[in-house]
């Protein structure tokens, strides 16, 4: 199983909720927005800029839990601190990618 890219974050708000952002991970259509998880509200979509613009890193001792909660789920983790370049790269081919599969299925559907 391939491991997925995380990064931990805290509200800054001293309710010390953690979230994670998943920077490889598009959201939507076109891979502008990535794939967020907190323990609140599952999963959703965020703007990667905007959330690290208003949240300060977590340490590990903070995001322990959340940690061991997307294991559970499945994922294995990679911990970052911050995204690369490349990193929202991969997001942006993985929703071409997706919209690619889904225009095929589309077309062969037309067909039958």
């Amino acid at each position: 199983m391939s491991e997925t890219v995380v990064i931990f974050r805290k509200d800054r708000t001293g309710r010390k909720d953690c979230f994670a952002l998943f920077p490889e991970l598009p959201s939507d259509r076109h891979g502008i927005l990535c794939t967020a998880y907190s323990r609140l509200g599952g999963h959703c979509s965020a703007d990667y800029d905007r959330c690290i613009g208003g949240s300060d890193p977590a340490a590990a001792d903070e995001y322990a839990e959340l940690f061991e909660e997307l294991e559970r789920r499945g994922y294995v983790l990679s911990v970052r601190q911050r995204a690369t370049p490349e990193m929202h790269e991969r997001r942006f081919r993985l929703a071409a990618e997706r919209r690619c599969r889904s225009l095929q299925r589309q077309l062969q559907g037309a067909r039958t």
